[in-house]
């Protein structure tokens, strides 16, 4: 298909731009050492991320009023320290790790990748992270937004409608003049309902080596590209 009329690439974060998994890990490990303890973190990553979904859908049925996703992730991680036995951390010892999520590492495309489609179309986050984290994140990644989207502005988690049709009433464009980038399929389905374009960009190692999955693009998809670099590449940047 043409392109000409896509004006905007708004990305899924968690996953899509991020690795957040070895990010965890990473910094888990250093707790180990300091701690002296025998976590696996790997498995801790696995779990704390398992509980994402859950969390949001308690706002999204109403059992917790508007959380942002910062107070959700301190809220599950005392689930996941309890299921692996972890104490004696202070309170501001766990604040700071549940916002490892703030601290994130790019997959090694992402910055590459962002900075070519940066030239030609306005980039920005369209993530279920609240906007501290996603700017928080973007300072220590170096990933070059021209601005921050966040669920939290329109109070309405991924997926849905409004957190599409909000970022592209946000920007001044129709739905149609913007692409979402995710590694996601659920999400750019979700996105395409409401008349946005889509770009699948696989992240295969997103759970983890040992962790197998269908990858196989809907064929619905604008684009399926194997990273950013080839995101570019297709839309010619």
């Amino acid at each position: 298909m043409a392109f000409e009329q896509i004006q905007a690439l708004v990305f899924d974060v968690f996953g899509t731009v991020v690795d957040y998994r070895s990010s965890i890990i990473r910094e888990g490990l250093q707790l180990n050492q300091a701690k002296n303890w025998q976590v696996d973190w790997g498995k801790f990553s696995d779990s704390w991320r398992g509980k994402y979904q859950p969390y949001m859908n308690k706002v999204r049925t109403g059992e917790l009023e508007w959380t942002n996703l910062d107070s959700l992730h301190r809220m599950s991680l005392e689930e996941v320290l309890q299921e692996f036995g972890v104490s004696g951390l202070s309170e501001t010892e766990k604040d700071d790790l549940s916002r490892v999520w703030h601290r994130l590492s790019p997959w090694p495309d992402a910055v590459e990748g962002l900075t070519r489609l940066k030239s030609r179309y306005v980039i920005a986050t369209l993530s279920n992270g609240n906007v501290a984290l996603l700017t928080n994140m973007a300072k220590f990644g170096k990933l070059p937004w021209d601005c921050i989207l966040s669920a939290e502005l329109f109070k309405a988690y991924k997926p849905d409608a409004q957190a599409y049709l909000g970022a592209a009433q946000l920007l001044g464009l129709r739905p149609a003049q913007v692409m979402l980038v995710a590694a996601h399929q659920d999400d750019l389905r979700a996105a395409q309902k409401q008349g946005l374009k889509a770009a699948f960009v696989p992240r295969p190692l997103e759970f983890g080596p040992d962790k197998k999955f269908d990858l196989t693009p809907d064929k619905s998809f604008d684009i399926v590209a194997s990273d950013f670099l080839d995101l570019a590449d297709q839309l010619g940047v």
